[in-house]
């Protein structure tokens, strides 16, 4: 048992002398090149170096799309479990309650938004946090939304809407099933679409992958997302719980406006009593639902290890060390708080983009939107691409309405859509993979799922490498939540603002170690090659 004693807070603690007696430093026993007194300027000129890189950064602007000015009732903003009216227009006094909060960011102010039922807004305050590595949130910065009224836009909403209508296709089938053919071709025919095509078409094995190098190569399923992973003594399968099939949320207008007002829904999920490989949209989106923040590139950095030195990047100092290995700097310890410490950092910046700077509304939202265009309740100026578009015609005729069905009983998450979370702590974690193992070392033994998800079957096609994978480990997460119908594409560009918190953080520390090292060598996601 401790001797530590708790008092009141102007009352002295006294622990245990083993702890906090500050022992004179001629009494030291310690050894190396510098004393206690050079070693304490040497931590602090490392730290003061580290801080005075990232304030002399050239600050940069916050753009917006300027829809939150352009449309006074805020029908292109997040306003989610607010009150809403009967079309699910925000009630104005509300958002201006949640704008002056956030321009304050004074902690009552934040206690005193009206909501609309009793779920509850997800951590605004979250947006000014400081950090003490790396860049601070509000030095990054991401291009604006595409705007409400835009051709991107409209092409964005019908794919999510392609989606919805496919989640239950095997992406072993896409290339024969009739629905994800049509998806393919009506993409390929908006006049703004930014998704990958081959010679200006959208085709099955492009279909809502992501336009990072190595996302179109093999299945669209990442390895690190299929491949058994060492976890301690026990070897654990990927095989997880999804939903079953067919079962979508948020069609009805009256459901849609209760979740819109913050009320619970009234049902949830049925699960499939088996256990399965991702194999489609559904199961991808359930497991980007129920994973927390890094999981993926945990799993990822396990395999990796379990390749062992051979997949470490070749800049590792300790590859040629002939009496040493690594550890606590270039070794288990350093890459898995890395890459846990990159994911924070990167959500801080999510967060301050997402609430301080687009508010951008959710694609559950824009669905109401053209449910009160189609059926005459509203006029707001959506892109006729979108309200031509076979897509909102298809769903139409499966759920007789316009609304974009759910995967989630509840929808989105209560935080605005852009950039998205996942995007933003994905593209930190797998920066920090790349940096530390071997972008062209070639996974051994690929597989693919079946279509029913209950084995793993060999893989064979072209090598699949430790980078390509890694990026379409990260699309998989970025553009996993768009196949539940909670982002869009768009929402993905937060990669590379996880790229740039990744890229700070190894800026940060990259004058704390002994050994000889060159520094850090990987390619960016733009293709670009980087050194730290």
């Amino acid at each position: 048992m401790s001797d530590s004693v708790l008092t009141s807070p102007d009352q002295e603690v006294h622990h245990h002398a083993t702890v906090t007696t500050n022992f004179n430093p001629e009494q030291s026993c310690e050894i190396g090149p510098t004393g206690d007194r050079q070693r304490n300027q040497d931590a602090f000129a490392i730290r003061e170096e580290a801080a005075l890189f990232q304030k002399e950064l050239p600050l940069p602007g916050h753009p917006c799309n300027g829809d939150e000015n352009l449309f006074p009732n805020k029908i292109a903003s997040f306003t989610k479990v607010l009150p809403h009216d009967q079309l699910g227009v925000v009630i104005l006094n509300a958002y201006q309650d949640l704008i002056r909060a956030l321009s304050t960011a004074d902690p009552d102010e934040f206690t005193t938004i009206p909501l609309g039922g009793i779920v509850k807004l997800v951590n605004p305050q979250g947006a000014y946090a400081f950090n003490l590595v790396g860049p601070d949130s509000h030095q990054t910065t991401i291009v604006p939304a595409p705007a409400f009224s835009s051709a991107e836009m409209a092409s964005e909403m019908a794919e999510v809407y392609w989606q919805a209508l496919t989640r239950d296709v095997p992406f072993n089938d896409y290339d024969t099933n009739p629905c994800t053919l049509a998806a393919a071709a009506e993409l390929s025919d908006f006049s703004v679409f930014l998704g990958p095509k081959v010679k200006g078409e959208v085709t099955p094995q492009t279909l809502f992958r992501g336009n990072v190098t190595g996302a179109l190569t093999g299945p669209y399923i990442s390895q690190f997302l299929w491949l058994d992973f060492p976890f301690g003594a026990k070897t654990i399968n990927q095989q997880y719980r999804t939903t079953v099939a067919g079962v979508d949320f948020m069609t009805s207008f009256q459901e849609w406006l209760n979740i819109q007002n913050g009320f619970p829904p009234t049902s949830g999920n049925v699960f499939d009593p088996k256990l399965r490989y991702i194999r489609n949209g559904r199961d991808l989106g359930e497991y980007v639902h129920r994973d927390f923040p890094s999981q993926e590139v945990l799993v990822a950095a396990l395999i990796l290890l379990g390749f062992g030195d051979i997949a470490l990047a070749q800049t590792n100092p300790y590859l040629s060390c002939p009496t040493q290995v690594g550890f606590v700097t270039f070794g288990l310890s350093h890459i898995l708080d890395f890459v846990n410490r990159a994911a924070r950092l990167a959500l801080e910046i999510a967060w301050f983009q997402k609430w301080l700077v687009h508010r951008r509304l959710r694609p559950e939202e824009f669905g109401g939107r053209v449910q009160n265009v189609l059926t005459g309740e509203a006029d707001y100026p959506i892109n006729p691409e979108l309200l031509n578009s076979q897509a909102v015609s298809e769903v139409f005729s499966k759920f007789d309405s316009y609304l974009l069905p759910q995967a989630y009983p509840e929808g989105c998450p209560i935080h605005p859509s852009y950039p998205a979370g996942h995007a933003c702590f994905i593209g930190a974690g797998v920066t920090m993979l790349k940096a530390f193992f071997k972008e062209s070392f070639i996974i051994p033994n690929p597989v693919v799922a079946s279509s029913d998800g209950l084995s793993l079957l060999p893989f064979s096609g072209p090598p699949l490498t430790v980078g390509g994978e890694l990026n379409k480990l990260a699309a998989n997460v970025a553009i996993g939540r768009d196949a539940a119908g909670v982002h869009y594409r768009s929402d993905a560009l937060g990669l590379m603002l996880g790229e740039t918190a990744a890229i700070g953080i190894l800026e940060g520390y990259r004058k704390t170690y002994n050994e000889d090292f060159i520094g850090f060598s990987f390619t960016k996601f733009d293709g670009n090659k980087v050194i730290i």
